[in-house]
């Protein structure tokens, strides 16, 4: 019976470190904690309780002692002047008169021996010994020399990068305008002279037909119209090569054909 009472008032603790070595300290601290622990819960909660309470305290204190005293003023407004009763502003001032230019005047200086070789000009005198010659009746004008235009012998390619151009056209454009141009030589519509003239003939930089060269005549009358044609043909555009005007020569056929 004694065992069975005995075993009953052993805690957690004493069954844990039961047969063990109680002098250890961790037997006295685990023996100790619960009681420990509820004196940190009493503790906490009276904290917690004495800052709950004490602000609600004061609260209640405070509506007893504060009184509001609520005092009322009547303010009456007497003499107040309004905007429409305020003078109105003064003009703005008037500009500033504009500025005249003014020439400095310098007082002449008075000296006591005034250089008698100095000798000031009389209008009358002036006019007296001052006199113009009369425009002359004719008047010649005189030409302006003409400048010469000097040609130099510019090479003449015959594959270019930019062909020459007639009225827009190329070489079969000038050939129908010759051929449309033609006159046949009457001489040779009585011969019955008919057949195809090769000529050669060059565009310079400036657009200009030169160097006429028959390279294949039939007679010497559809030999010198051919000629005449193509001497009289208005400018080209010159050819270019590299971006720069140059001469370009072409050959081409003339056909007189009788009909």
């Amino acid at each position: 019976m004694a065992d069975k009472k005995e075993n009953r008032s052993l805690t957690l603790t004493d069954l844990v470190f039961e047969n063990r070595n109680k002098e250890y300290g961790s037997y006295f601290l685990r023996k100790r904690f619960p009681r420990y622990l509820l004196v940190a819960f009493l503790i906490a909660f009276f904290a917690v309780a004495t800052g709950v309470a004490v602000p609600f305290i004061k609260a209640l204190n405070a509506d007893k002692t504060n009184v509001v005293l609520v005092k009322e003023t009547v303010a009456e407004l007497q003499n107040v002047k309004t905007d429409q009763d305020a003078p109105p502003p003064p003009p703005p001032p008037p500009p500033p008169a504009a500025m005249e230019q003014q020439v400095r005047y310098t007082a002449p200086v008075v000296v006591e021996e005034a250089d008698e070789n100095v000798q000031l000009a009389i209008v009358d005198d002036v006019k007296e010994s001052t006199s113009n010659e009369p425009p002359p009746e004719t008047i010649e004008v005189v030409a302006a020399p003409e400048e010469q235009v000097i040609v130099e012998d510019e090479p003449a390619f015959v594959f270019v990068e930019e062909q020459a151009t007639f009225q827009g056209g190329s070489l079969e454009t000038f050939r129908d305008w010759v051929q449309k141009n033609l006159v046949y030589p009457p001489v040779a519509v009585e011969n019955g002279i008919f057949g195809r003239v090769t000529v050669q003939f060059a565009v310079n930089s400036r657009g200009e037909v030169t160097d006429v060269k028959i390279l294949r005549g039939v007679d010497p009358s559809l030999d010198k119209e051919t000629i005449r044609v193509i001497l009289s043909s208005p400018k080209w555009g010159p050819a270019k090569q590299g971006g720069r005007a140059v001469k370009q020569q072409f050959v081409m056929p003339v056909i007189f054909q009788l009909q």
